[in-house]
């Protein structure tokens, strides 16, 4: 193997520090995509995957391109307790104290999945359950903080169920149309347990996604709040550990909270407006339609200075 030779005491050159052909020309954002983070989130261990950048702003002398490692190594604070608003706001200044002359701008973005130990419906049983999070997070002269987080569900259709009970009223009908005009309640006992159900209605599992913009007065990332909020407003959050109890108790549920798409965008809307203390909120649900290929979907948003009527 050849040795080669280094001199000691001389600095390394720094290429991303020298005046670029272009370098009048700016970008909006450059930095680091997919980087794993061990982060701490309601007290629970997060597998994070993080974006950071910034800005870089356009010079005659300005430089090539920014240092990434800078932006690295300070991506070890957030590693080193629970992730809060003031832990992200404090490491996106560090990202721009690390290189002021260039930048003026820094973006911080955190995904994963937060789990989450969920009890059976009935049954004294417990499963974890996976919520999809993003953490969006960037600094100016101001700091805007947004959560958005994914919560499955299931949808039963409304107008398949009023299909399905028109068909069980027919089939009762031709079932003892030649029946005496007195049908006892145990021949319709038997009749529901036996034929009561010709058709079933359709239902699908669903998916709300909501977005929140934080106001500068939290101290917390309100995460499981947020996810409890949406389960008790569409009251048929997915399940984990189920036995038949719990099953029948899950049937109940849809049968009682029949809803089309718009029907759970506007449930969110009213819940997250009762009890809003926040800046902006953003939903969206996706019913993954069973009877069709494609998916039904309603969109809502809200902020400070907007009203939907």
């Amino acid at each position: 193997m050849n040795k080669v030779a280094l001199p000691p005491c001389q600095p390394l050159p720094d290429a991303q520090a020298w005046q670029g052909a272009m370098s009048d020309v700016g970008l909006d954002w450059v930095g680091m995509q997919g980087i794993a983070l061990p982060l701490e989130l309601a007290g629970k261990p997060l597998m994070a995957k993080v974006n950071a950048g910034i800005n870089l702003r356009a010079s005659r002398q300005g430089a090539r391109g920014i240092h990434m490692s800078r932006l690295y190594l300070a991506l070890d604070e957030l590693t080193q307790g629970e992730l809060t608003p003031q832990r992200i706001a404090d490491q996106l200044r560090a990202f721009l104290a690390s290189q002021p002359e260039n930048s003026d701008r820094a973006n911080l973005s955190i995904s994963g999945e937060l789990l989450l130990s969920r009890p059976a419906l009935l049954s004294p049983h417990r499963g974890w359950k996976a919520y999809p999070l993003k953490i969006d997070a960037t600094l100016t002269s101001a700091l805007t903080l947004s959560l958005t987080v994914g919560v499955p569900y299931s949808s039963t259709c409304p107008s398949s169920a009023a299909l399905s009970r028109q068909l069980a009223q027919q089939q009762f009908q031709f079932d003892f149309e030649h029946a005496p005009d007195v049908v006892d309640q145990q021949q319709v006992i038997d009749w529901l347990g036996e034929q009561g159900m010709p058709a079933t209605p359709h239902s699908q599992r669903s998916w709300a996604w909501v977005t929140i913009t934080l106001n500068d007065s939290e101290t917390t990332l309100p995460v499981v709040n947020l996810i409890d909020r949406i389960e008790h407003a569409l009251g048929t959050p997915l399940q984990t550990m189920v036995k038949r109890r719990d099953e029948q108790a899950f049937a109940l549920a849809n049968g009682q909270n029949l809803m089309f798409c718009e029907d759970a965008a506007r449930r969110l809307y009213r819940t997250l407006r009762s009890q809003c203390s926040h800046r902006a909120f953003l939903l969206r649900v996706e019913h993954q339609e069973s009877l069709h290929a494609h998916n039904a979907v309603a969109e809502l948003s809200w902020g400070e200075n907007q009203d939907v009527t």
